[in-house]
Parts: structure tokens; sequence; C-alpha cells
């Protein structure tokens, strides 16, 4: 079938060919054919939701807002993808909306600057995170977020304190196995969205004194991979996910609110979600550096999870920290591009993340 077919009906799988025949068409770095690709994929109108500095655009203004200094930054662009699934949201206030959420990597030499942060010359990897919503066989709407932080610590600008948890190229699936092509056992796909699910409304309060008040043991394996943004980093094990990321957040954002989403989906053994914004809480405490500023702030979030003997064991996180970090009144940005010296490391006793839920 043709992703311009206007009859196309919203069947997971027709959807997911939607979107994968559009990746697939992608235009690399071919300059040229990038109208062309939006033309022939995405409604005229279609909302783009990008990270800062992008924003919110629509149509064909998001080649001169995105695709034009991505790929003018990195002109020999691959993207990799990692994980693609498919699934209907349906607490959408949308009539029949169907997602299909993608994660992975663009790789490239980064040659020209992007967004004020300056080239190396050198291979980069720059982490995406995406949302497409389809209707009749054209994608509507696009969310995306982009590690621009980690780009900036690849670049050798160190805007935020060195991270607690592993900076580096975020892997994919343990099992290589992410790219759901094929249809799922509807089974397996309700019960990992319900443990998603289960874990996102189910754990406890935090009692102030004690982590293991909130009852994250029911849902996530000992063992679990935390997959963090550049500036909070990756880190294993409930223990480590506590120390290095899980207290600090709460010490930082202590009345946070989550799980507003635009979507939450799974297919498989894989689920994805986003909120614009997901979280809202008051800058109560110091975060990646930053001294409390009591600021109502709000978070730019995606996860995408995979299950397995019925806990969670990988969960991949994007959180839109420059975004956050302009309501704190701090540009990372202009820290990144400003010819003086780059914040200094504290150490890693400082807070540094933020839950995705």
């Amino acid at each position: 079938m043709s992703a311009t077919d206007s009859a196309l009906p919203n069947t997971l799988q027709n959807v997911k060919q939607v979107v994968w025949q559009a990746l697939a068409d992608w235009p690399g770095d071919n300059p040229l054919s990038t109208r062309d690709w939006l033309a022939r994929h995405f409604a005229a109108d279609c909302a783009w939701h990008v990270s800062h500095p992008v924003n919110e655009v629509r149509g064909a203004a998001v080649e001169a807002a995105f695709w034009q200094p991505l790929r003018h930054a990195m002109p020999r662009l691959e993207r990799r993808t990692d994980i693609l699934l498919s699934g209907r949201f349906t607490h959408d206030a949308d009539v029949d909306a169907v997602w299909v959420a993608v994660t992975g990597h663009y790789l490239g030499g980064f040659e020209h600057a992007l967004f004020g942060i300056l080239p190396t010359g050198r291979p980069a990897a720059l982490r995406f995170g995406e949302f497409y919503r389809v209707a009749d066989g054209r994608i509507v709407e696009c969310r995306v977020l982009l590690d621009f932080v980690d780009l900036m610590r690849q670049a050798g600008r160190a805007v935020l304190p060195a991270s607690n948890g592993a900076a580096g190229i975020v892997p994919g699936p343990r099992h290589h196995d992410g790219v759901l092509l094929a249809p799922q056992d509807d089974a397996v796909s309700r019960a990992s969205l319900g443990l998603v699910e289960a874990m996102i409304f189910g754990l406890h309060r935090f009692d102030g004194a004690n982590l293991a008040s909130m009852g994250m043991a029911r849902f996530w394996h000992p063992r679990m991979l935390w997959y963090g943004p550049g500036g909070i980093g990756t880190t294993i094990g409930i223990e480590g996910f506590q120390s290095q990321h899980q207290k600090p957040f709460l010490h930082a954002f202590p009345d946070r609110q989550g799980g507003n989403h635009r979507a939450r989906i799974g297919e498989g053994a894989f689920v994805a979600s986003t909120g614009w914004p997901s979280i809202h809480a008051t800058h109560a405490g110091s975060y990646l550096g930053t001294p409390a500023t009591d600021r109502r702030i709000t978070m730019r979030v995606m996860d995408w999870w995979r299950c397995e003997g019925g806990l969670l064991v990988e969960n991949w996180v994007f959180i839109d920290l420059p975004h956050l970090f302009l309501q704190m009144g701090v540009d990372l940005f202009a820290l990144c591009s400003a010819p003086t010296a780059t914040p200094t490391p504290t150490s890693s006793t400082e807070p540094t993340g933020g839950p995705s839920t």
C-alpha cells in the first residue's frame, strides 16, 4: 500500500507500515530531497513538537527549523533505529488515535555547528525519541526529543556537572529485537502495557526517609538498566537507579506529578509513552548544579520500556533538559556556545536526575 493512500485504514499494522516506509525513505545525506520526503509522507499541516530550541512548528516549516540545520551540521548522516512499536492510546481525546514510537541514534560526522553546538570534525551520535500519529495514511503529528546535552558533551562542552550515571552511547535492547514490524501477540502486548501502567500509577508515595517505601521491587528487575539522557546517564540495578537518579530527583522536585501522557502504547514486550509536558513540579532543591529557584516547571518526557518475566528490565528515557533549564533561568545552548569556561563539575552527591513517571 502507498503511504499516500487517503483510504488507508488505521489498523496497527497499516499505521506501522506508513511510518516504517517514511523512515525507509528518509533522505539521509541528500540535501535536496527533504521537501519531497515531507510532502510524500506527512500531512501539509502536520504538527511538529521538537526539543528546544526548535519547539513548535507546522507543516513544511519544519524543514528550515529542524531538518536543514541537522543535515547541514552532519552532512553524511545515518539513521539507526533500535525500537519501533505501534499502538492505540484509548485515553487520548482524539478519535482513533494510533501512534508509532521509535527510538535510536543519528550517526554522522559533526562538521558544522548545530544550534550553537560547535562541531568536532569527528563522528557523533545524536540519540532521538519520536512519536508519530497517523491518520488516513499520513503522519499528522510528530513529537521528537533529541539528546542535545549529550551532543554537547561529545563536543567537549560540559554545560552540566558530571553525571552520576555513566555517559556514552546508549545501547538498544539486549536481544536486538526492538523493531516490531510483524504482528505481536495481543495477550503479551496487553500484559506489557499493564505492567508499565501498574508501575506508573501503583508506586507508593515516597515516605521521605526510605526509597523502598515506593515499592519499586514489585515492578523492576533487580538488575534493571535505566538509560537516562546526557547529564543524568545510565544506571544499573534498583539500588543504582535509586542512588544515582531517583533520590537526587526527589530532593530537587519533591512535589512532582507525572503520568500526563499524550500517548502510552504497548506492543509485544515493549511499551512507550510521552507527555508534553508529562511532569509538573516545583524546583525546590538543587538540580544538576542549579540551586533551587522555587519556580513551577514542566518536563517534556519520553520513555521506552522492555518487559521480561513479568518485570521491567530496560528503560530508555528522554527529557528535554534545555527546555527544563530555561524554566530555571539557565540557557544551556548559550552556555555551550559561550567562549568562557563551562560550569565546574560538582561531586557525585549533587542531585542529578528526574524520573520519567
